[in-house]
């Protein structure tokens, strides 16, 4: 999928992971990182590791484009998922969400890789990429924070099944420390 040149649907390549586009092979591989109700306890979508709530929002995933497998490129093994996608809201942009990762990878090297892949990915074509959080999604508001994203406040976006209000951040090609 590509929208004013920006191909939605890379294949990102790092040091130690790839992220490709989510194919429905990866369902059972996916529901297998994303299985762990710690990973959904701070997040708006709380019940996602049950298999009937899981299998909807993969679904969406895939029918919405966008969405890139996070895998080991050690083992292959899956380890979550993101999404590049475009808000109704703000034409012309470009933002990152709906991202997860098991928790073994949190706030570790791979995390910070995956960020940097896709921000790097993002700025080849836009000044600024767009992070929209829930707003009781604290942990991933600090994480944007930490990468240098500037809060520009909060707005009713709609994005996935309907509008809801998300803290929206924007991180500037010139301040990107990657």
């Amino acid at each position: 999928m590509t929208a004013g040149g920006f191909d939605f649907a890379p294949v990102l390549t790092g040091e130690t992971l790839q992220l490709r586009p989510l194919v429905a092979a990866d369902r059972e591989a996916l529901y297998r990182a994303a299985a762990d109700p710690l990973i959904w306890a701070g997040h708006p979508a709380k019940t996602r590791h049950e298999r009937a709530v899981f299998d909807p929002y993969f679904d969406f995933l895939l029918a919405s484009g966008g969405t890139l497998t996070v895998t080991l490129r050690e083992d292959g093994r899956v380890i979550g998922a993101s999404r590049f996608y475009e808000v109704a809201e703000r034409p012309g942009s470009v933002a990152i969400g709906f991202t997860f990762l098991a928790r073994a990878h949190w706030g570790g090297p791979a995390n910070r890789e995956m960020k940097a892949l896709m921000l790097a990915h993002g700025f080849r074509w836009h000044d600024a990429v767009w992070l929209d959080i829930g707003t009781d999604n604290l942990r991933s508001q600090r994480a944007a924070e930490k990468i240098g994203a500037e809060c520009m406040g909060t707005a009713e976006l709609t994005l996935g099944r309907g509008a809801a209000e998300y803290v929206c951040y924007r991180i500037r090609r010139a301040d990107w420390q990657g």
